[in-house]
């Protein structure tokens, strides 16, 4: 007989810390916790299980009911309360909690088991009607908005809370007398009747079972699946459900709330860092309705209950062996933990967490390197604030998230969506971000809000993103509506430029220079125990010296892929290349091509020298030749008069070249096989740049790569120019260097027929965005358009562009490799799709045994981290990834 409610509390727990898939990470932590002799409000866990079936098929087992009654019995008996009694009455919140973190994407209800009779019955007990009646409002409201769906537009509740503070004169919501909140929650529940004829059910037991199928509900709900799609957690998880004695933070002022981490999110030092509110339920700090004080406050507040909370930490992370994200409450002087997890964190915070629990003996090298997400480390490479640009400063709040943002203001999520989708930078404002805000916080560069402290939504949401953020910024006044905010009477409007520091918490006007950050220290340290056990190399795609001297800053191992058109398109070059296109005989291309040999060579002999000593892959002109000419009227007769011929003629050479598509046309080896003397110039370049620097000392080991090669012949055609040029070149300099050549698999074929090509091939390059297309049929310029569909409605996994489909690319990757090295032992075997610098698809790199993956300068260190965490999975070594993203 299946099993689905697991109690915990008092000592005793029927779950553990491993059972996350069950219990969710919430309810395993808490049945942790409770093993552990931790101080835990008495609760039970539904399984998660149980959401997928309720989603799938709208019920649940008839069964349920029975344990669920069996469960809250026993809490009733441990707290010596009744549920839905007159007289000491049991309240209870309802909590959702995936085996994956996802916070505040879906819903908890808190205070449930009230009616009138319970919340005369709590005035009475505890001589405090204000509490008593304020947790009723707070229930009302929190029970409409969740499990009867009016949260958001429809939710008719704010504006009754505001109208009583405007005519009390107040401002917190704790300072509206007891009378005031009896009235809130009647006016609360007629205007639920008006808008659900249903209206607020009294009866507890029904709201315990509507707050159960709200928290199921919420799992597929707008922002949880935005978020999962975003992180990729997987669908079929489903929540679990925990429901949990109450304990009240808002008692008066003995009690309190708060939520704590072990060390600090933002930069991992090792402190006790946190907030608390003193007179206030778990919703106020998280949400920010109001701003909270630092956690050590409590220290002068409370001191027998802050330092069991130290005492409590400090087990936590000993035993975790992890950063922990703590929430408490502080009821009448008593402490009660509600929950631990794995802290999010920024990257900086990930790595230095991670190298300083190694020196203090709490993990290995091993764990460290397991423990980052390869994705955390991008935030160490974003920008920051220019410190010698001159700032304007218009506010101040909180540095939640590090790094720098410059973008155009808006004030809603969708608009900051649609503007992101158009190619802007955005910066999203908000007085408050909500869990709805979750697409336009992922689109934005950085967001911004004027009220909420460090653990409020915004700060932990764009801290698991690697969002810049800045929260809590009191001087800034949002007007949403008027689309502006408002800084000491200086007016922001929409579209209007502002930069954020989140790295200090500055908000400054206009569009500041940003400057790119420096890897050292704690970055240092634990990136040489990642390369010490990783075996795949990392090489960066770089296209200029300037980009080969920044990934070899950031540990690449030369250069998986150069591309040579990119060479062309500078506006010094781009006429020549025009001239050699529009050339009516060899002779003309010759004339053109040989303005452009000296062009080419110079950019090698840059590349080469920035590369000193590692291998650099050159591929050979790979785009059609439409691409470099103009194709309104307007620039034809621009260029025709520049380049001495009528603009019919050069219209005539433009829709010659006009290709249905391109993309699978006259490109590649195709070019070098029409034009031969295309390939010997490039060549010619290549080489002479080689032996000119290696005269200079410099080590230069290049590697010319032909693209887009289906069948041997071609490859055999392009490889004896390359090589007779080579020699050539030799001669002339009395001097020679090492090279090989090689070619992209980029089309079903070639994988096929590897074999083959490995006759002439010394290397192969997976061009993994070509072959994407190739197997899937797919442009990848117009798969935008119903992509995204295609993986919301679970047709594919994710997007096949961004990470490799290891089920159909990945078998003509393996299968290529295969056949080429049973041809040629010592074939070299490399990636430079977009997908080199992915950690799945790095992962699948080394199974399949690939010498190297190639990657953008920026994500070399992600690929180094994601190809040793490949290397130590192989091992066996445990995965004890920490919560970053």
């Amino acid at each position: 007989m299946s099993r689905y409610v697991y109690a915990f509390g008092a000592g005793k727990a029927d779950g553990t810390a491993q059972m996350k898939q069950v219990l969710g990470g919430k309810g395993a932590n808490l049945a942790e916790m409770t093993n552990l002799g931790i101080p835990v409000p008495p609760g039970f866990t539904i399984s998660a299980e149980l959401c997928n079936t309720y989603i799938a098929k709208g019920t649940y087992p008839a069964e349920l009911k029975g344990e669920v009654a069996g469960a809250l019995k026993r809490v009733e008996e441990l707290m010596g309360r009744k549920f839905g009694a007159a007289t000491r009455p049991l309240l209870v919140s309802v909590r959702s909690g995936a085996a994956v973190s996802m916070p505040g994407m879906m819903d908890t209800i808190l205070n449930l088991g009230m009616n009138d009779a319970v919340a005369a019955a709590l005035a009475k007990e505890t001589g405090n009607p204000q509490f008593a009646y304020d947790a009723y409002r707070r229930f009302v409201q929190m029970y409409g908005d969740v499990v009867l769906g009016l949260k958001g537009s429809r939710s008719p509740f704010e504006p009754l809370l505001d109208a009583k503070k405007k005519a009390r004169k107040v401002e917190r919501d704790i300072d509206l007398p007891a009378e005031d909140m009896q009235a809130l929650v009647g006016e609360y529940k007629a205007a639920l009747k008006k808008l659900l004829p249903s209206g607020f059910p009294e009866d507890p037991q029904a709201q315990l079972w509507g707050a159960i199928e709200a928290v199921w509900r919420s799992w597929m709900g707008d922002r949880a699946v935005a978020y999962r799609r975003i992180h990729r957690v997987p669908e079929n998880l489903g929540t679990a459900v925990t429901v949990m004695s109450m304990v009240f933070g808002n008692f008066g002022e003995d009690s309190g709330t708060g939520v704590a981490f072990t060390r600090d999110p933002s930069t991992g030092e090792r402190r006790f860092f946190g907030e608390f509110l003193v007179n206030a339920q778990g919703e106020d700090v998280v949400a920010g309705i109001r701003t909270p004080e630092a956690v050590a406050v409590m220290e002068r507040r409370f001191p027998a209950a802050y330092r069991q909370l130290v005492d409590t930490y400090q087990r936590l992370e000993t035993h975790y062996k992890d950063m922990q994200d703590l929430e408490f409450t502080v009821e009448k002087g008593k402490l009660f933990l509600l929950q631990t997890r794995n802290g999010k964190r920024t990257g900086a915070a990930a790595v230095r967490v991670a190298v300083e629990m190694v020196d203090e003996g709490l993990i290995s090298e091993q764990e460290a390197v397991n423990r980052v997400s390869p994705d955390a480390l991008d935030q160490l490479l974003h920008p920051m604030v220019d410190p010698k640009a001159k700032a304007t400063v218009l506010a101040t709040g909180l540095p939640a998230s590090p790094g720098a943002a410059a973008g155009q203001v808006v004030f809603e999520a969708k608009e900051a969506f649609a503007w992101a989708k158009e190619g802007k930078a955005v910066v999203l404002v908000r007085a408050e971000t909500s869990p709805e805000d979750i697409e336009g916080m992922a689109a934005a560069k950085g967001i911004l809000t004027a009220r909420g402290g460090m653990t409020s939504h915004a700060a932990v949401v764009a801290r698991g993103m690697g969002k810049c953020c800045v929260v809590g910024a009191k001087a800034v006044e949002v007007d949403e509506h008027a689309g502006l905010f408002s800084v000491n009477g200086r007016q922001v409007k929409r579209g209007d430029w502002i930069t954020l520091d989140g790295s200090t918490g500055r908000v400054i006007d206009g569009r500041v220079p940003l400057v790119q950050p420096t890897m050292s220290g704690h970055f240092e340290k634990f990136m040489k125990w990642a390369d010490k056990f990783r075996r795949l190399k990392v090489r960066t795609n770089a296209d200029t010296p300037t980009d080969a001297k920044r990934a070899r800053e950031f540990g690449a191992e030369g250069i998986g892929l150069t591309r040579t058109e990119h060479m062309f398109f500078d506006a010094s070059r781009i006429a020549a290349m025009r001239e050699m296109i529009v050339a009516r005989d060899l002779a003309g291309r010759k004339k053109a091509l040989a303005k452009l040999l000296p062009m080419q060579r110079g950019d090698f002999e840059g590349i080469f020298t920035a590369m000193d000593g590692l291998p650099v892959t050159i591929r050979l002109l790979d785009p059609p030749l439409h691409e470099f000419l103009p194709h309104e009227r307007e620039e034809v007769e621009a260029l025709a008069k520049t380049m001495g011929i009528t603009p019919d003629a050069l219209a005539a050479v433009v829709e010659s070249l006009r290709e249905a598509n391109p993309m699978l046309g006259h490109r590649g080896c195709r070019l070098g096989i029409t034009y031969p003397e295309i390939t010997e110039m490039q060549a010619q370049a290549i080489f002479e740049a080689a032996v000119n620097v290696a005269a200079k000392g410099v080590k230069v080991i290049p590697e010319v790569m032909v693209p887009l090669v289906a069948a041997v012949p071609e490859l055999k055609h392009q490889a004896d120019i390359v090589r007779r040029v080579a020699a050539e070149v030799f001669a002339r300099a009395k001097r020679e260097v090492p090279y090989l050549v090689g070619t992209m698999i980029e089309l079903p074929r070639a994988a096929l027929t590897a074999d083959e090509i490995a006759e002439v091939a010394e290397f192969f390059s997976y061009g993994t965005n070509d072959l994407t297309q190739t197997t899937f049929g797919l442009s990848r310029d117009d798969a935008g358009r119903f992509l995204p569909a295609y993986v919301e409605q679970g047709l594919l996994p994710a997007d096949p562009f961004q990470i490799l489909d290891q089920r159909g690319v990945g078998k003509l990757v393996k299968l290529g490799i295969e056949l080429g090295r049973g041809k040629r032992k010592d074939l070299k075997v490399g990636i430079c799709g977009e997908h080199g610098g992915e950690p799945s698809s790095v992962a699948f790199c080394h199974t399949v045994g690939m010498n190297y993956v190639s990657c953008s300068p920026f994500r070399v260190p992600i690929a180094r981290l994601a190809a040793a965490q490949a290397a130590l999975a192989e091992k066996g070594v445990e995965d004890r990834t920490a919560a970053t993203v």
